[in-house]
């Protein structure tokens, strides 16, 4: 019998986080870097931004899809940190009004 890999090593379970994280540099870099307050249109940071959270949501239900069976704890752990590092990359556009 072998050992199930944790979730957390596939890519679906790290490449969201990944994900996150570059849309959360992203609003840090243009807010630090280019301006903070609210422009009249949205800019590539905006667009890349938005691009960034998209492309999570396929891997993110793929992994479900792949883990969920296998691993229900683990995929459930692996999917709340998931929506976290989500809600972290969210949090300064609601603070900073983006």
């Amino acid at each position: 019998m072998t050992a199930i890999q944790h979730p957390l090593r596939h890519p679906t379970g790290f490449v969201p986080l990944i994900l996150s994280g570059l849309a959360l540099a992203l609003v840090v870099g243009y807010a630090t870097f280019v301006s903070s307050a609210p422009q009249a249109d949205e800019g590539t940071a905006a667009h890349l931004f938005q691009l960034l959270l998209v492309l999570e949501i396929p891997v993110i239900a793929a992994f479900a899809i792949r883990w969920l069976p296998v691993a229900p704890t683990r995929a459930a752990a692996v999917l709340a940190l998931q929506a976290l590092a989500i809600a972290i990359a969210l949090l300064p556009v609601y603070l900073l009004g983006f």
